[in-house]
């Protein structure tokens, strides 16, 4: 059973919500937007891509939300729906939700058109949290994803990044919220040849270790 098959109460959309009732039951949210407003000074409103149809109401897009903030050389994609990010549902005080939201940094570039690289960034993380709300999926630092797809991860689907491994998001820091620790995992692009050497925690450790960056840049050579 997914988190959000525990809901009960229809939630309005956070931009609908009264002070007041942000107060009550968006404290997830507002906990993970302070935390990447220390990183990110100033960014009070990033860019942002809500979902029309709520997954509780039947909606195919899992996460409520995804901002978009601005680092300077990438665009950092967070998410907002993997954590309780309304009042607290499940049993364990400890935890919020599944434990993590996802997040993605993405090396801007000239593209042809950026408004779709990023919406297709949104895409990819309402399809892998779809995997954790539909089959139980639950994603740590250090592992992989690969699906055996040779065509790019990118909007027209000619880079070499075919598939990703996870990491423990350098930029921000896991958080406490009232409602359980929240952490942030990040996704790395990574070529094919790339996702085929590894096979464990060690692997993609050691592969991060000779990437030497974080960021998904689409037009980089594969470094195996």
């Amino acid at each position: 059973m997914g988190l959000f098959d525990k809901l009960k109460k229809n939630k309005e959309t956070k931009a609908a919500e009264t002070p007041e009732k942000k107060e009550v039951e968006a404290i997830g949210w507002d906990a993970i937007e302070k935390e990447f407003l220390r990183v990110y000074p100033g960014q009070k409103n990033p860019k942002h891509y809500g979902t029309l149809i709520k997954w509780i109401l039947g909606g195919k897009d899992p996460l409520d939300g995804i901002s978009i903030y601005d680092g300077g050389d990438y665009w950092h994609f967070v998410s907002f729906g993997l954590t309780e990010i309304y009042e607290k549902e499940t049993e364990d005080p400890n935890i919020s939700g599944y434990g993590y939201e996802l997040t993605l940094k993405l090396k801007k570039d000239d593209y042809e058109d950026e408004e779709a690289e990023i919406r297709n960034i949104c895409g990819i993380l309402q399809m892998i949290a779809r995997l954790t709300f539909t089959k139980g999926e639950i994603f740590r630092p250090n592992e992989f994803i690969y699906t055996g797809q040779t065509v790019g991860i990118d909007a027209a689907q000619k880079s070499k990044l075919a598939g990703f491994i996870t990491i423990k998001d350098p930029t921000v820091e896991t958080i406490q919220t009232p409602n359980g620790e929240v952490q942030f995992l990040e996704l790395v692009g990574m070529t094919d040849a790339e996702l085929k050497t590894l096979s464990d925690i060690a692997s993609v450790m050691e592969i991060y270790r000779k990437l030497g960056s974080d960021i998904t840049d689409y037009h980089r050579d594969s470094i195996v």
